[in-house]
Formats: structure tokens, sequence, C-alpha cells
């Protein structure tokens, strides 16, 4: 039985900020970073919510025109480079993780960075 000392951390921050490889230009200012915000439930309306675990691009360009600081207008979205769009993807996705799914992923980051300590 999990205690609150044993019970896995999660990261319930409803904001993440996410480092653009491409910046965006909007006139001549450069846009580098982007806060993205959790979403609720309006703004999921009208998605798929296995879009999003399965990081359909145009479900993710939809909620990041409605979740992200400063605010991307479609034609910026769909500027975004693939490696951005799968980062931001990632970070949607993980808004939505159970706390099952973090505690699993937190096991696999520990055992890879365990295993690399101890090769070196």
């Amino acid at each position: 039985m999990e205690t609150p000392e044993t019970a896995p951390a999660l990261d319930n921050s409803k904001f993440k900020t996410v480092k653009l490889m491409e910046p965006i230009v909007r006139g001549e200012t450069s846009i580098d970073t982007l806060t993205l915000r959790k979403p609720g439930s309006g703004e999921l309306r009208g998605l798929n919510l296995q879009n999003i675990y399965t990081l359909d691009v145009g479900t993710i360009l939809t909620i990041v025109t409605r979740i992200s600081t400063p605010s991307l207008t479609s034609e910026e979205a769909d500027m975004l480079s693939p490696n951005d769009l799968m980062e931001i993807g990632g970070t949607i996705k993980g808004f939505f993780m159970t706390a099952g799914e973090r505690a699993a992923m937190d096991a696999m980051i520990r055992e890879a960075t365990g295993s690399q300590l101890s090769s070196s």
C-alpha cells in the first residue's frame, strides 16, 4: 500500500515551457519559447483525446493555438518545425499522464540513469 512517503511524485504543474529549436518570427519579434497551459475540458471541445495520445498533427496544431503563451495563430502553428511540433506534442501529452504512467516513466528514467552511472 502506498503511503504519502512512498507514493510516486507527480508533477502537477499546469504550465510547461518549451524552448523552440526554430524560433517563430512575428514582425520584428522572435518567439523562442512557448509556455503551454494544461488545457481545460472546454479547450478540448471538438477534439479526440485518443489523437492527443497518438500525437496527431492536426490535433496538436489545434490545441497549441488554444493553450500557448504567447498565443500562436493557426498560421504560426503551421510553420512550427517538426522537431518543435514533437516537443510541444510530448509536453501536451504529458499533461494527460496518469499517476501510474508517470511512475513507470520515472522508474525507466531512474533505471537508465543508474545504468549509465554504473557503466561510467
